[in-house]
């Protein structure tokens, strides 16, 4: 799988570590043109300097802020420029937290970065893709998302239930409205999200005539060496058996990708031809073997695949302010 020549113009969410920092350094290596909005102004202006970048390809957009992610979109539509690749990849996980955090507008925060941001980044922004020769939007998700996966198996399932605790508005932890908060859940419930905006995306696209390819995807299990990435949010929680965990799942059974291999993934994902299919497509990095995953095209979970709940969850996060 390789990176497409140069030429795309490429908004990616969550550059700023992880994946999301090996996609960027893949993309910039060869020749895309690259907007990275970051959270804060530190980190905007550390991720310009360590990609070379003018820091006008940084922007400062936080995601579980609704205003701040208007401010971005005005601003980027007031230049008017395409947008080829939208990939929304920027990810929130704070594993083993008792309590919930929440967002600029009161909404649980995992939800609000991983899902609620995202969606309201991607509707003001359709018109810029509709500006593209071969617009495409790419959205990372987890296998976590499907109950039946291995890592879905692990704690509470994933499941949005009625969408009653998003319906009541801010101050819900959870967004079936009825789960006690759990921040593992909260984390599966935001993924599954992502891929219910994937496929209700891709509705309304062919309902107008744009039958673009719109892919969400499962990285598989990422853990980098040192502090850095999967648990950055969550190390005040148990931290010594969460490096026990990843010595075990990393380097004694070999179940895990690193950063650049599934970075390398998703800037394929964004540019490569191959992936230029018109419609929904859901890819997961599968275990094949210890030492090996391999990228597929395979069937998101049974819920994930339910219209009316992505309408439903569409329309939801639309109406808040």
């Amino acid at each position: 799988m390789t990176v497409a020549p140069p030429g795309r113009r490429i908004l990616l969410t969550g550059a700023s570590s992880g994946i999301g920092r090996a996609a960027a350094l893949m993309l910039r290596g060869a020749g895309h043109r690259l907007l990275l909005p970051c959270r804060d102004r530190a980190t905007a202006a550390a991720l310009a300097q360590q990609l070379g970048l003018d820091p006008n390809q940084t922007p400062v957009a936080d995601l579980a802020d609704l205003a701040a992610v208007h401010q971005l979109a005005a601003a980027l539509l007031e230049q008017n420029e395409p947008i080829d690749s939208l990939v929304l990849n920027a990810g929130l996980q704070y594993a083993g937290a008792r309590e919930p955090r929440w967002s600029a507008q009161g909404y649980e925060l995992t939800v609000a970065v991983n899902h609620l941001g995202h969606q309201r980044l991607l509707q003001r922004l359709l018109p810029l893709l509709e500006l593209s020769a071969s617009p495409r939007v790419v959205i990372t998700a987890s296998e976590v998302h499907d109950p039946t996966s291995p890592g879905g198996r692990v704690g509470p399932p994933a499941g949005l239930g009625d969408l009653a605790g998003l319906a009541a508005g801010p101050g819900q932890p959870m967004l079936d409205g009825r789960s006690p908060f759990d921040a593992d859940k909260a984390y599966k419930d935001s993924k599954l999200a992502t891929v219910l905006l994937a496929t209700e995306l891709s509705r309304r696209l062919q309902d107008r005539g744009r039958d673009w390819p719109v892919l969400a995807w499962s990285p598989g299990l990422v853990i980098p060496r040192g502090t850095e990435g999967f648990f950055r949010h969550s190390r005040r929680h148990n931290e010594a058996g969460q490096r026990l965990f990843a010595l075990l799942a990393r380097d004694l059974l070999r179940l895990t990708a690193s950063p650049a291999q599934a970075g390398a993934l998703l800037a394929a994902l964004a540019t490569d031809p191959d992936h230029g299919n018109p419609g929904f497509a859901y890819w997961q990095n599968r275990l094949v073997r210890p030492g090996l995953l391999r990228l597929e095209q395979t069937m998101p979970s049974a819920e994930a695949r339910d219209p009316d709940l992505a309408r439903r969850l569409w329309e939801l996060a639309e109406a808040i302010p």
